[in-house]
């Protein structure tokens, strides 16, 4: 199959390498707004270079991989329902509640599939997690721990269009705490702060934030972020039942110290989301090529994505507000 790729920038350069040696697929189109960066992309990984959109989904693709800045991804996933293609697009669908609702009954009438970035869902722990959960062998699940945690704050010039860190950086957890326990988050309670450059609170964001979660059947969820973990890339979700206790993301790349002298965590830690999470990554296009071969239904819906953007809403919205909010009313 020939898929296009609408992007090329950093997690555009890392789909580009990975749809490139993926079996499956024979050819790759790759279109950017900037045509300098986009054909030199196109020419490391062999592949073809669009001028412009039209000209990408009228190249014979079977599929279209959205890897734009968040700000285009609705447009972008309105001109792949126009073509009747396949569609992946990280996450999210649109800026807002009302365009991410707009854009999903477009594709629903359409019948269209798509397929929304969040490559957790893939990663090997999270996935024996949500197994051993569904398995019974956690016992009754009363806690989460989620930690979001980059090395490094994203240049300045990102926060303005990012969304702020609740829908950029934990909306990751919120959407894999629905996943691994497949329940629903009623109530949000969050605060963040400012502490690190000053580009944080120019763009009305937070560098810092933690958010309690409570899910419809009672339990708790505690999701952290932070853009300045020094220490390295830390993702891990701690599942607490009263039978037993599994974690994801506790390996030797762990940027973890024991304050007891322990030799372990012993390896180096990740220093990118893109490292810790590589083999995901190659597993959620590998999965979207099945999606366009029609052998597999979307492992993670337009309706997962507005799921997770609605806890993220709410996660924001209790912020500025300093109260609970419950997410049935920002759902409205």
């Amino acid at each position: 199959m020939r898929i296009g790729l609408l992007g090329a920038g950093r997690i555009g350069a890392v789909h580009a390498e990975t749809i490139a040696g993926l079996p499956a697929v024979s050819g790759l189109v790759v279109h950017d707004t900037d045509t300098r960066t986009a054909r030199a992309l196109a020419d490391k990984f062999g592949a073809e270079h669009a001028g412009d959109v039209d000209g990408l989904l009228g190249s014979g693709i079977d599929g279209l991989v959205v890897a734009t800045p968040t700000g285009t991804h609705a447009e972008h996933i309105r001109a792949g329902v126009r073509a009747g293609l396949p569609i992946f697009c990280e996450k999210p669908v649109a800026g807002d509640i009302g365009e991410t609702r707009d854009v999903l009954a477009e594709v629903t009438a359409a019948a269209v599939p798509l397929q929304v970035g969040f490559q957790r869902r893939f990663d090997a722990g999270y996935q024996t997690i949500r197994q051993a959960v569904r398995d019974g062998r956690l016992g009754r699940l009363h806690t989460l721990r989620a930690c979001t945690s980059d090395p490094a704050p994203p240049p300045p010039e990102y926060l303005p269009g990012s969304g702020g860190i609740f829908r950029d950086c934990s909306v990751h957890d919120y959407d894999i705490v629905r996943w691994v326990t497949g329940r629903e988050v009623t109530e949000v309670y969050a605060t963040g702060a400012a502490g690190g450059g000053a580009f944080f609170a120019a763009a009305d964001d937070v560098d810092t934030a933690a958010s309690v979660l409570t899910l419809d059947d009672g339990t708790l969820a505690v999701c952290t972020a932070t853009r300045y973990n020094g220490a390295g890339y830390d993702v891990r979700l701690e599942a607490c039942g009263d039978a037993a206790t599994l974690v994801a993301g506790l390996t030797d790349e762990a940027p973890l110290v024991s304050a007891e002298g322990a030799a372990w965590p012993a390896g180096t830690p990740a220093r990118s989301f893109t490292e810790r999470f590589h083999a995901a990554y190659v597993a959620e296009l590998t999965a979207f090529t099945e999606l366009v071969a029609g052998i597999r239904p979307s492992p993670c819906t337009g309706a997962d994505a507005l799921s997770a953007f609605l806890v993220a809403e709410a996660a924001d919205r209790s912020r500025r507000s300093g109260r609970p909010v419950r997410v049935a009313e920002v759902a409205r």
